[in-house]
């Protein structure tokens, strides 16, 4: 991640359904927009899916199935993140994905990813998260639904397998949408300023404004779900930015970045003739 610049995390998750097509879709969109890295999900369907909802059918695109036969139906396995990782490699473009579990966890292991995510959702599952500090790997932790507390155990839980770890925390409302009153954005300061760490920004919030506006506050990298239309099939459909929304968030991210500059206060090089015309100087 380069110096005094923002990284883009295109968050694709299962907005593919199953879909290879559809991912590569989607990796060629964050391409073009800007994007640093786009982000999966993975998951053992048959760990992370309670036991009592195993069997619940349920109506889908594909028909009505059982819930545990969705999850697999829009899993990708290795055949298909073997061709993610050449794919990305062929658009010169990162990827990455969040574990939901231990197997996918040692899945992940075995690509030359830039990080490991953990998701909201398991930021309390402390064993987890011990064994993604094993990894060596750079570790970027959302906090929606916790508390100031159980952010300090999990950044005490990857400190105590390795003192000097590499990690970063997003800030994040993990209601799908978020309402604007609830973004709470000042939160990114305070995660700074408690844990002295570097901040991003997750966002689930219907628009571009609040997001491009955490960098504001020293969110370094953001994190927005992508879809190709909004309308798609899936929970995390409605709330994803569609492809010219992405193109004018990473524009308008770049644009207020620079726009930041450095705090110094100088007469700029673009300044020096118009004060000169208009300047009464002795």
């Amino acid at each position: 991640m380069k110096k005094n610049s923002i990284y883009v995390i295109a968050e694709i998750g299962i907005n593919h359904n199953g879909d290879l097509d559809i991912a590569k879709k989607l990796i060629d969109i964050a391409k073009v927009a800007g994007c640093d890295v786009v982000k999966f999900q993975k998951r053992n369907p048959d760990v992370c899916v309670p036991e009592h909802q195993k069997s619940v059918m349920r109506d889908t695109p594909w028909g009505k199935m059982t819930y545990l036969d969705y999850k697999y139906k829009v899993e990708f396995g290795q055949n298909e993140y073997d061709e993610i990782d050449i794919y990305c490699k062929k658009r010169d473009i990162q990827w990455s994905a969040s574990p939901w579990d231990l197997d996918s966890l040692d899945f992940l292991n075995h690509y030359d990813i830039p990080f490991i995510k953990i998701p909201s959702a398991l930021i309390t599952d402390l064993e987890l998260l011990k064994a993604t500090a094993e990894t060596n790997k750079k570790i970027i932790i959302s906090t929606g639904m916790s508390t100031l507390e159980d952010v300090e155990k999990a950044v005490m839980t990857i400190k105590s397998v390795k003192s000097n770890v590499d990690f970063a925390l997003l800030h994040c409302n993990s209601s799908y949408p978020a309402p604007i009153k609830d973004l709470n954005l000042k939160c990114i300061t305070t995660l700074k300023e408690r844990f002295n760490c570097e901040v991003g920004y997750s966002g689930h919030e219907f628009g571009l404004t609040t997001t491009i506006a955490s960098i504001c506050l020293g969110a370094t990298i953001i994190e927005r779900h992508i879809t190709l239309d909004r309308t798609m099939w899936g929970t995390d459909q409605m709330c994803s930015v569609e492809p010219q929304g992405l193109i004018k968030l990473v524009r308008g991210i770049k644009e207020l970045n620079s726009a930041l500059g450095d705090g110094v206060k100088v007469v700029t090089d673009t300044e020096i003739p118009i004060r000169k015309k208009l300047r009464k100087l002795k």
